[in-house]
């Protein structure tokens, strides 16, 4: 395995929530890439700065991480009243104070966050009802991908929806993928001759 996570040349990891954290770090440490994190509902809090290895903490922040824009925003709705969960309300609240940090700092390429939107990937079931407020958030910041955890589809894929001009992806159990900054011009082709 640790060739084949070397082969891939990452220049980023991102982490969704509810993975080891021994895990994350022995990845981060493959890679030898910057890392990214929100976290999940069954993850342990993360008050006082307390995160894996080599990750820098979105939840709730804006912040510039291997070269893209990232928003983040962790945790679930809340069923059982653990460190990272809450209630439609409170996200209404956390994602206002998201979108006030993502405005000062230009177009953000992609929002990061444990638990799907509401209606988009998400499933009927308590711990598994997606957050109201991030249709906002992906109409206010329009990334060009919204990626996500949470919902587990126990081998079934998972098809990737739109929001706008945003891609929505549930990244378990994991997924490669190219990100090109939205702030970065593509070079126009050079004609000869």
């Amino acid at each position: 395995m640790e060739s084949r996570v070397r082969d891939l040349e990452v220049d980023l990891v991102l982490a969704a929530g509810d993975l080891p954290w021994g895990y994350l770090e022995s990845l981060i440490s493959l890679v030898d890439a910057p890392g990214a994190y929100v976290p999940g509902n069954h993850d342990p809090s993360t008050a006082g700065g307390r995160l894996p290895r080599g990750f820098v903490d979105l939840d709730g922040r804006v912040a510039a991480v291997g070269g893209l824009r990232i928003a983040g925003l962790g945790g679930c709705v809340v069923y059982n009243h653990g460190p990272h969960q809450y209630t439609q309300k409170e996200y209404d609240r956390r994602a206002a104070k998201l979108l006030r940090a993502a405005r000062a700092g230009g177009p953000v390429d992609l929002l990061l966050t444990h638990a799907p939107p509401l209606g988009l990937g998400d499933e009927s079931d308590g711990p598994h009802v997606g957050i109201s407020a991030l249709l906002g958030v992906i109409e206010t910041l329009q990334p060009v991908w919204h990626l996500h955890g949470h919902i587990h589809p126990h081998g079934m894929h998972k098809p990737d929806r739109e929001h706008g001009r945003t891609t929505i992806r549930n990244v378990i159990p994991w997924q490669v993928i190219e990100v090109r900054p939205v702030s970065t011009p593509v070079a126009a082709p050079v004609r000869r001759g």
